[in-house]
């Protein structure tokens, strides 16, 4: 299912190296987890420890890839990976990330794979980051839900959620896995507005990437992302300035969030809708408002 360089694997004798991951597939809002593994492959030297068969575990014909045609010929094609690489941070010490496309299949055959790389190279910690949609304003501190395989882990963070069953996703099963294993692993869902869900937000990558420094004392550079996420900011602002309907809408969610943060102790009373417009609702006010406005780039 997936080979290792020996060469690149000696060079973290004795290192027991973090595990980042964030794969592609399932829900990302904002791209936050996408966005946080490109600042990563880019901003520091990294080098291929391990390469999954993707032949094993992608669904084609669910998830087609990419290819150009050029006047009479195919020129390039969105070659599909899931890579774990060995990246090292500002001060040069080594962690592992995983990234590329969530497989399709062979879930648990997966799971297996990965506890066998979390063990081959003594990985103490592995922490996973994406984004989720959720009913709050852009305008106020992105919220973010912790969970780990041991209480102690998240002790330090809040609860947004009481019991809810939602879709599987490779990401949580191999946490799941991980913990009945008797590994520790832990994950950061960043809290995305839900109008910017379907968007690139690098303010979502910047907040789990800034977690993740936190719990894991690693130095990458989070703050990097700020100017990113500034020019998006003010990119929200402007559309939301032009459009009355979306600018009453996020004023609600301002005063919905301010308010219950006030007088209610429970967090996750925060994400309660209290009749507001929907995700569908929001992101169809604000595909109508893009689609009007005209294309500053015709030849991009």
């Amino acid at each position: 299912m997936y080979t290792v360089d020996e060469q690149v694997a000696a060079s973290l004798r004795s290192a027991e190296p973090t595990l980042l991951h964030a794969v592609r597939g399932f829900v990302d809002a904002g791209n936050a987890g996408q966005v946080a593994a490109e600042h990563l492959t880019e901003r520091f030297d990294t080098r291929r420890l391990v390469t999954f068969d993707v032949d094993e575990l992608l669904d084609y014909r669910s998830r087609r890839p990419l290819m150009t045609f050029d006047a009479a010929r195919w020129s390039d094609y969105d070659q599909p990976e899931l890579v774990v690489d060995v990246v090292r941070d500002a001060e040069n010490v080594p962690f592992l990330l995983l990234h590329g496309m969530e497989p399709d299949v062979r879930w648990e055959a997966w799971t297996r794979a990965m506890r066998e790389i979390v063990e081959r190279f003594a990985v103490p910690l592995t922490v996973g980051v994406h984004g989720i949609p959720m009913g709050v304003p852009h305008t106020r501190p992105l919220g973010v839900t912790a969970h780990g395989t041991r209480t102690e882990l998240v002790a330090d963070h809040l609860s947004w959620f009481g019991t809810v069953q939602v879709p599987a996703s490779a990401s949580a099963l191999l946490e799941y896995r991980l913990g009945r294993w008797g590994h520790d692993a832990m994950g950061f869902a960043v809290h995305v507005p839900h109008y910017l869900a379907q968007a690139s937000y690098p303010r979502a990558a910047l907040v789990a990437l800034e977690q993740v420094q936190r719990t894991t004392g690693l130095d990458l550079q989070a703050d990097a992302l700020e100017a990113a996420a500034v020019e998006a900011t003010e990119q929200v602002e402007q559309q939301v300035a032009d459009s009355p309907e979306i600018a009453a809408v996020v004023r609600a969610l301002e005063q919905q969030h301010d308010n219950l943060a006030r007088v209610l102790p429970r967090p996750d009373a925060l994400v309660e809708q209290a009749g507001l417009p929907t995700a569908e609702e929001l992101g169809a006010q604000f595909e109508e408002y893009l689609a009007q406005q005209p294309d500053e780039h015709p030849d991009e």
